[in-house]
């Protein structure tokens, strides 16, 4: 694969690695490369073979921020005509479970990437934050949503109105990121978790995503109908009848995906 790719692809047996590519920008999330991983995770989507998606950086920074090059003299009516942010909803859309893999830097545009995947995986050098308010804006491609979701109001307040960030280890306690290991072990600990969700049924693991992702998302009422509908329609597949027969019959099941 050519490094003038903005987006790497490797796959091992049912995992999808997705590296982004702009090092020497530290990685700055440009349009370009946006839809380079819109099309990436697209792909993925129709690939039957891949059930869970890695995507990560580098060992000195995630991505930090957004391609502010880009935007320095816009208008706003340049700014609702390319739709470059509102493209982004394409990241969250993705089917399969996303397992973000972060080092060092995850600030604005970053940071919110990181909250579209399901999974945050972290090295203990990773930093967390919404700086744009030291641009004169504020996060636009749901800063200001998902991180309240994760931190509570009042964190959440004080670090988008101050620009500071959080360590990895503060975003584990309040639930922005499920595990915090060494730099060297990031990619191996990400690994880990998506083979082990790789070996699920992977039509319940994209019903199940759905279903927590609407508990964040809509009332209660409506959330408890999408996981009944969710949960009835699994037993359409050839999944559910293997791994309840494997569970009466005492073995291990075969789960193939259908």
């Amino acid at each position: 694969m050519s490094d003038e790719r903005l987006v790497l692809h490797e796959i091992d047996g049912h995992v999808a690695t997705l590296t982004l590519n702009r090092p020497k920008a530290l990685n700055a999330l440009s349009p370009e490369l946006i839809d380079e991983l819109i099309a990436a995770l697209a792909a993925c989507d129709a690939d039957d073979q891949i059930r869970v998606i890695l995507l990560t950086g580098g060992p000195r920074v995630f991505a930090a921020g957004a391609d502010i090059k880009a935007m320095v003299e816009a208008t706003p009516m340049e700014m609702l005509t390319r739709r470059s942010i509102e493209r982004w909803a394409r990241v969250a859309a993705t089917r399969k479970p996303i397992i973000a893999a972060v080092s060092g830097y995850a600030l604005g545009g970053g940071c919110e990437l990181a909250m579209m995947c399901d999974i945050i995986v972290a090295s203990e050098t990773a930093q967390f934050g919404q700086p744009e308010i030291n641009l004169g804006v504020i996060p636009g491609a749901g800063g200001t949503q998902r991180l309240t979701r994760a931190l509570g109001p009042y964190r959440a307040m004080e670090l988008i109105l101050t620009g500071a960030t959080i360590s990895a280890d503060e975003a584990r306690q309040h639930g922005l990121v499920n595990h915090v290991v060494p730099v060297e072990g990031l990619l191996a600990e990400a690994m880990r978790l998506a083979q082990l969700i790789a070996t699920k049924p992977p039509l319940a693991a994209q019903l199940a995503k759905e279903a927590v992702r609407a508990a964040a998302e809509t009332t209660l009422r409506e959330g408890l109908a999408l996981e009944l509908r969710n949960f009835f329609l699994l037993f359409d597949t050839a999944d559910q009848k293997e791994g309840m027969r494997a569970f009466v019959e005492k073995r291990k099941p075969q789960f193939t995906g259908r």
